[in-house]
């Protein structure tokens, strides 16, 4: 397998970065999870726009342009021989002293991962997933922005170690006034009498970028969508659930917190999304 490393590809075990980079210790750093569908990177340049605006805001330079990067992207698929799977694109702030100052990190890392990877198994998508809210909070956005994708993930990881430590794969976390912002790794989604309803981005969720994709594809559908407050009840009397996300793709949700959803099914509104979502992964993808 080859990495993308220091502007080469090398062989994954000879990917080594130094235990005095920030990124390590300290999160400092921003990345991008990315999908490829047969030869196709879907969402290339949003996910290469996103990832600058989240350099931007930690102050972060990255090395390579755009077009440096993308290239790199698709060189890193080819050596792999890979035509489906997940890219990860990462930015560390680089090496420098032992202390929170930055002034000494002068040569950012960048890295990317080109390989295979299946977030759920088939037949949580065939029957849907059943999912708790649990009590760790998700960071309130005036402290880190929700919107940006940085390599600390450790406030997701305690809520993702609550939920799998009582037998849940997933888990709801609120915000700090007690309103649904998203889960450990992925955007909601309900279904309400016909209408699309998800958490705004004022609420702790991030931007994301199948989000995105569902609300184009709700015009798509001519289903009026509403981005809101939610709360845990919203979530127990929905007609249908669904979560969202770049590894997770549209994944139905049929219990939240022992509540069933719907008759406890995936729901159809829901199969209409993800069987959109399918065909444009194919049509709006960069070929490699």
């Amino acid at each position: 397998m080859k990495i993308f490393l220091d502007n080469q590809l090398v062989d994954a075990e000879d990917a080594k970065i130094s235990v005095f980079d920030h990124g390590l210790l300290y999160g400092d750093g921003v990345f991008e999870g990315i999908r490829l569908y047969d030869s196709c990177i879907f969402k290339l340049d949003e996910h290469l726009i996103r990832l600058e605006q989240s350099a931007k805001a930690l102050m972060l330079n990255i090395p390579m342009s755009r077009v440096a990067l993308a290239n790199a992207i698709i060189d890193t698929c080819k050596a792999n021989n890979l035509t489906n799977g997940y890219i990860r694109l990462v930015v560390t702030r680089g090496v420098g002293n032992l202390g929170l100052s930055i002034k000494n990190c002068n040569n950012p890392k960048v890295i990317i991962i080109a390989d295979a990877i299946q977030l759920y198994p088939k037949e949580y998508y065939e029957n849907g997933l059943k999912i708790i809210t649990v009590p760790t909070r998700r960071n309130n956005p005036s402290a880190l922005p929700p919107m940006v994708k940085s390599l600390n993930y450790l406030n997701n990881i305690l809520a993702k170690i609550e939920a799998q430590s009582l037998g849940y794969e997933e888990a709801i976390m609120l915000n700090d006034q007690g309103f649904v912002a998203e889960c450990t790794g992925d955007n909601i989604f309900l279904v309400k009498d016909g209408m699309l309803y998800t958490p705004k981005i004022a609420s702790g969720s991030l931007k994301g970028i199948t989000r995105q994709v569902v609300l184009d594809i709700s015009q798509d559908l001519s289903i009026k969508y509403i981005d809101t407050d939610i709360t845990r009840y919203d979530t127990w009397i929905a007609d249908e659930m669904f979560l969202t996300g770049t590894a997770a793709e549209i994944i139905p949700i049929v219990e939240v917190d022992s509540r069933v959803i719907g008759n406890g099914k995936p729901g159809i509104i829901t199969g209409n999304f993800l069987e959109v979502f399918k065909s444009k992964v194919r049509e709006e993808g960069t070929k490699i």
